[in-house]
């Protein structure tokens, strides 16, 4: 579709640039033609054939924004899903860490703490 854009673009130009040089060297080119005048049915129909070429490479390149923004909005929903990920995988980490601490600490406090006496009987 980006091609399409890009070539509609062109002809688009193209068939402007035609009409500008043929209007301006009308009274040169008009034998060559077989125009003998310049009618408003000549005119008009230059300018519906540009307006037609002009909405066409409007709605290419509108078509081709869509799927850009398309696309970006699923890369950032992607982009989001894994920092996501990421974050809830540092969160593991770190909860994981902190048990084995905690763990580590009772273990010492369990070892270090001198155990009441028992009386015999």
């Amino acid at each position: 579709m980006k091609q399409i854009d890009k070539i509609s673009h062109l002809v688009t130009a193209l068939f402007f640039g035609i009409a500008l040089v043929f209007f301006l060297l009308f009274d040169n080119v008009k034998g060559i033609l077989k125009v003998d005048e310049l009618t408003p049915t000549l005119v008009v129909n230059f300018l519906l054939i540009g307006l037609l070429l002009f909405l066409i490479s409007w709605g290419t390149s509108t078509m081709v924004k869509s799927n850009f923004v398309a696309e970006l909005s699923k890369k950032e929903t992607e982009k989001n899903e894994l920092k996501a990920k990421l974050y809830d995988f540092e969160q593991g980490v770190k909860l994981k860490n902190i048990e084995k601490k905690l763990e580590t600490i009772e273990e010492e406090r369990e070892a270090s703490v001198i155990r009441k006496r028992q009386n015999f009987k």
